[in-house]
């Protein structure tokens, strides 16, 4: 931390996911002025007053980002707002898909609305790779948020609050994430489901992916949408790491532990992508990011080095060698660790 939010006020969405959670931690290490955390979950919003009891600077408010009002009052004399509300879940979205409407898409412009309304200097917006060439309801929910959020910029007139959106792939150990569904299905079931062994996803730590949003909300001049360079991970792969780590853990034969596919889901894909190579012929990179600027916008990004012309795919890219996701998985604290002498033999 930089400094960036000493004595600031400032809104997380969705204050109560595992990114707002961690968005929280590392913004209170800069002595804000006030974080409030605006969500609808009255049990999660309870076990951080509990976690968090002594700090006096910390407001919990409950409310959805489907209510306007409720989220323009929630945002008055806020300076950066953290928009990381959303539905998440492909299924959910697919069998739901006006709900994820009404969460993705038209929450996302109260968010818009709402921080022009109240002069908030920087709003960031937390999007996904599932956002680009969208085959599901979630993606193209997410797109079009993010289009929203993009537009923002340019549609703003005399108002000098700053938009930008990043884009995550697959969060680690994150709420809802696959790992610890593995664990579960191992401990109860001897079995995980898996939708294709050859499935690639990107991946990122949680401590990544709160880093590139605070780096985005120090570096966003207005309209961008940052993506971080991300190692590829072949989904077998971490399904044996897993398997192997939790059954040590449990005291069981690792070969006990069966692997079923079932196919893709609704609306699934085996590959994903950050950027699409239309993009790419009008973005930016550093050692970590890339950074695509609106291009209805004409901001000078003559600081930053031009990006290669090529679509960023899990398709295209090679994923990382067997050991060094699990050196990942480690490094995240993601794996038991009573069980670190175990081989790598399964692959």
């Amino acid at each position: 931390m930089n400094g960036q939010f000493k004595d600031a006020k400032i809104l997380i969405v969705g204050g109560t996911g595992t990114i707002g959670q961690s968005l929280l931690q590392e913004i209170l290490k800069d002595n804000p002025e006030v974080v409030r955390l605006f969500s609808r979950d009255e049990f999660k919003q309870f076990q951080l007053q509990q976690e968090y009891k002594e700090y006096t600077n910390i407001r919990y408010l409950i409310g959805d980002v489907r209510d306007y009002n409720r989220l323009e009052r929630a945002m008055q004399d806020i300076d950066y707002v953290f928009h990381t509300a959303a539905m998440k879940h492909v299924p959910a979205c697919e069998y739901n898909p006006f709900e994820a409407v009404q969460t993705n898409v038209l929450g996302t412009q109260n968010v818009i609305q709402a921080a022009l309304a109240c002069n908030v200097k920087k709003v960031i917006f937390t999007s996904t790779d599932k956002a680009i060439s969208p085959t599901n309801t979630y993606g193209a929910s997410k797109l079009m948020a993010e289009r929203l959020i993009t537009a923002a910029q340019y549609q703003a007139g005399s108002k000098q609050t700053k938009f930008a959106a990043v884009r995550f792939g697959n969060v680690m150990g994150s709420r809802g994430s696959v790992i610890p569904l593995f664990r579960w299905q191992i401990e109860n079931k001897r079995k995980i489901t898996i939708t294709n062994k050859q499935m690639t996803r990107f991946m990122m730590s949680l401590e990544e992916a709160t880093e590139l949003t605070l780096k985005a909300a120090q570096l966003a001049r207005g309209g961008e949408i940052f993506v971080l360079k991300m190692p590829i991970i072949r989904l077998n792969d971490l399904a044996n790491i897993i398997i192997d780590n939790t059954s040590m853990y449990l005291g069981i034969n690792s070969d006990s532990v069966e692997i079923e596919e079932m196919g893709l889901r609704p609306g699934e894909k085996m590959y994903e992508e950050l950027m699409t190579e239309e993009e790419s012929y009008h973005a930016y990179e550093t050692k970590e990011m890339y950074v695509i600027p609106n291009v209805f916008l004409n901001e000078n990004y003559d600081d930053l080095q031009k990006a290669q012309h090529q679509s960023y795919s899990s398709c295209f890219s090679n994923p990382i060698e067997y050991g060094d996701l699990y050196d990942l998985l480690l490094k995240a604290n993601l794996l038991y660790q009573n069980t670190l002498s175990s081989s790598l033999s399964r692959k």
